[in-house]
């Protein structure tokens, strides 16, 4: 009787994925019915761990029709990126799925989508991680689709994990959503990217409750990816070679950066030298994201130059390559953008040009995701005087963090229990709360070890797939026969020298211009400055200009390296002549409507011959006189560098003052003073500068600095 009941299944689920893929010889892969049938016959909670393009979203959108006919409710997905959500519901729509999204791109369709799903119109509904934590989703929506939900999908599982490669704060949620379900309700997490460490932590948290986990676990390991290592020893050298070799890599393919500057720099490189890409960053707005990912998926472009921003859930079955400019801080999250190529190709070409600078970029990014315990504890503290609900932004003016991580903290101590978001802002529970330091060492010591083993990835002389499917703890990890190891490089190294030349040409381009700030931050008299709202426009600087960013590939390395932040690396040193002709050469562009008539400078406590040497030889160069510098009348900026614009204000408020000489001089003086300094990061030092000489006769100034952050 169960043998027939399970080929009636089978040939119920054949027929659902031959509509879902549009062929009528469509068969299962090995495992996918085995997990369908988990779901459908047996309700488990069951794990799948595949390579990319193995089909695990057949196995949800097929058990989610199969279900529905058995009269279950609709199917639960959150999934992680927007560009995963367009793809399945595109996918839904071919299998006669009834799929919806509810994210922040489609935020005027959500009643419409709400009026569905209360008629029961809706079989799978795609929710972000985030969405369950919106108080009107989880108050109004979510009980009930946890009382009707006919199956709860987590994909890119390896995201519930503090261990995964690319761990979401809020998807540690899930593991709660997963405890308040009905016990015969299915769960499925499906993943490409997890080694045995996060595998059994996905594990501990399907299990919730006491549930049974079927774990479904196939080989990793990609045979149409043929990979390769090409060191080059400079920024120079790698974009030289893309305007070489672009046009030999087959078909269409992607162009992976670790910072947004990095991407738009290459992009517009590439743009100016005839070859038609398109950036695509976390800066980039969402219908340009989905306009470049048609634009791809069509091979209407040779590349997306793009950030992780594009590392889940893209889906082009044959995308003809990947080529990272850059290294990623681990070869998990490496495999993982990787397999985005030769899905449904039997050749796509991986290769990786790592960079002199990828281990800084690693190290700020290592530790972004886990709370520091004061800035923590000046929260919770913030939150209980409070009494109540607190915005974002009210909070800012009472703790020292940016917006961004600032919101990250809230989304951690949230999915600890220890705040709550609802309406009008966020509020403390009443949970206890302390800060797990051991935990936070142990995935700070396991993201080094990562990085570690990226430069093995790098250095081997071994099989770099094998190396990869290690990784990953594939048990059927072997050579593949095809990569730069196995078989001999299969990419050339020579660079042209109309490349080498335009290269050179774009890494040397100077000039960023620096917006002045308009209005001053909210809260500032909880702080003891006398501020709010608009900034007068008699006390705002004019548009500025930088040499470059710090991110930025040329020379964004040699300021870096130079305006090293940590007190054992500072070094002070008159200016270099190169780098003070690159600053020569952006103001020769600068379209100012009123050339400046004087030059001062900022006062430094960590670089004084530098920002001297720097006022002294504009002045010079451009036969302005240098009036000296500002003076620091209690000592100077309060506090260090980050934290957010209220505190940041606060540190510099009546700190700055022009002396007697320099007052005298302002007073003479006709025409804009061109303010002189090193750094720039939040423009607070520049806008309290800029008030300081308005007040003392300055009648416009002009912020001009080496760096400024990316």
């Amino acid at each position: 009787m169960v043998e027939t009941r399970n080929r009636q299944l089978h040939d119920d689920a054949t027929e659902v994925l031959r509509r879902l893929v549009g062929r009528p010889d469509a068969q299962f892969h090995e495992g996918q019915f085995e997990a369908i049938e988990a779901l459908v016959d047996g309700g488990r909670r069951a794990l799948v761990v595949q390579r990319t393009g193995w089909g695990k979203s057949a196995v949800y959108f097929v058990a989610s029709l199969l279900l529905r006919a058995r009269g279950a409710g609709p199917t639960l997905i959150v999934s992680p990126l927007l560009a995963l959500m367009r793809d399945q519901v595109a996918a839904a729509a071919r299998a006669g799925v009834r799929a919806e999204a509810i994210n922040s791109a489609n935020a005027v369709q959500w009643r419409e989508i709400t009026a569905k799903l209360d008629a029961d119109k809706v079989d799978v509904l795609l929710v972000s991680p985030e969405r369950l934590n919106n108080p009107a989703f989880r108050e109004q929506q979510l009980p009930d689709l946890v009382a009707r939900m006919g199956l709860l999908v987590i994909d890119e599982a390896h995201c519930i994990s503090d261990w995964g490669h690319d761990f979401r704060p809020d998807y540690r949620r899930i593991r709660d959503l997963i405890g308040a379900l009905p016990g015969n309700v299915p769960v499925l997490a499906t993943t490409a990217t997890a080694n045995e460490r996060v595998v059994h932590d996905v594990q501990e948290q399907l299990a919730v409750g006491g549930g049974e986990v079927f774990t479904l676990r196939g080989a990793l390991a990609r045979k149409s990816l043929r990979l390769g290592v090409l060191r080059l020893p400079s920024p120079r050298l790698q974009l030289a070679w893309l305007l070489t070799h672009l046009d030999e890599l087959p078909g269409s393919g992607i162009i992976y950066t670790l910072t947004v500057s990095a991407a738009e720099d290459i992009s517009r490189l590439l743009r100016e030298a005839g070859h038609d890409v398109r950036s695509y960053t976390g800066r980039t707005d969402p219908e340009e994201r989905a306009a470049s990912e048609q634009a791809l998926k069509d091979n209407q472009v040779k590349a997306l130059i793009a950030t992780s921003a594009l590392g889940m859930g893209f889906d082009k079955p044959d995308l003809g390559f990947v080529v990272h400019v850059g290294a990623p801080s681990s070869p998990v999250a490496y495999y993982q953008q990787v397999g985005r190529a030769g899905r449904g190709t039997d050749n796509a070409d991986v290769l990786l040009l790592p960079g002199p600078e990828d281990r800084e970029i690693w190290r700020y990014f290592a530790t972004s995701s886990m709370p520091d315990e004061e800035r923590a504890r000046a929260v919770l503290s913030e939150l209980e005087a409070a009494g109540g609900a607190v915005s974002v932004p009210a909070l800012e003016a009472r703790v020292n963090l940016r917006r961004s991580p600032l919101e990250l903290l809230l989304k951690v101590l949230a999915v600890d229990g220890a705040v709550e978001r609802v309406g009008g802002g966020w509020v403390r529970t009443r949970e206890p709360w302390a800060y797990d330091a051991e935990r936070y060492a142990r995935v700070a010591a396991a993201r080094v070890d990562e990085q570690n083993s990226m430069l093995d990835y790098e250095t081997t002389a071994g099989c770099r797939m094998e190396f990869l499917s290690r990784e990953l703890d594939d048990p059927a990890a072997a050579p593949c026969g095809r990569c730069d190891n196995c078989a001999g490089p299969w990419y050339s190294d020579a660079i042209g020298d109309q490349a080498r030349d335009r290269s050179q040409a774009a890494l040397g381009r100077v000039g960023v211009q620096l917006e002045p700030r308009a209005m001053w931050p909210g809260g500032m008299d909880r702080l003891g400055v006398p501020l709010k709202g608009k900034i007068k426009p008699a006390d705002q600087a004019r548009p500025g200009r930088a040499l470059a960013r710090l991110t930025d590939l040329g020379w964004g390395a040699r300021l870096r390296t130079l305006l090293a932040a940590s007190a054992e690396q500072v070094v002070d040193a008159l200016i270099e002549d190169a780098m003070l002709r690159a600053c020569v050469q952006v103001l020769s562009e600068w379209d100012w409507a009123e050339r400046p008539a004087a030059v001062v400078g900022m006062p430094s406590r960590t670089r004084p011959q530098l920002v001297g040497s720097f006022a002294a030889g504009i002045a010079r160069i451009g036969q302005l006189p240098y009036l000296g510098t500002l003076d620091y009348p209690h000592g100077g900026p309060r506090g260090g560098s980050g934290g957010n614009s209220a505190f940041r204000l606060a540190a510099v408020w009546d700190q700055l003052a022009v002396g007697p000489d320099l007052a005298a001089q302002l007073a003479a003086l006709q025409g804009p003073v061109l303010l002189v300094d090193d750094y720039v990061d939040s423009r607070w030092t520049m806008t309290e500068a800029t008030r300081v000489l308005h007040d003392a006769g300055a009648n416009a100034v002009l912020p001009f600095v080496l760096a400024v952050s990316g």
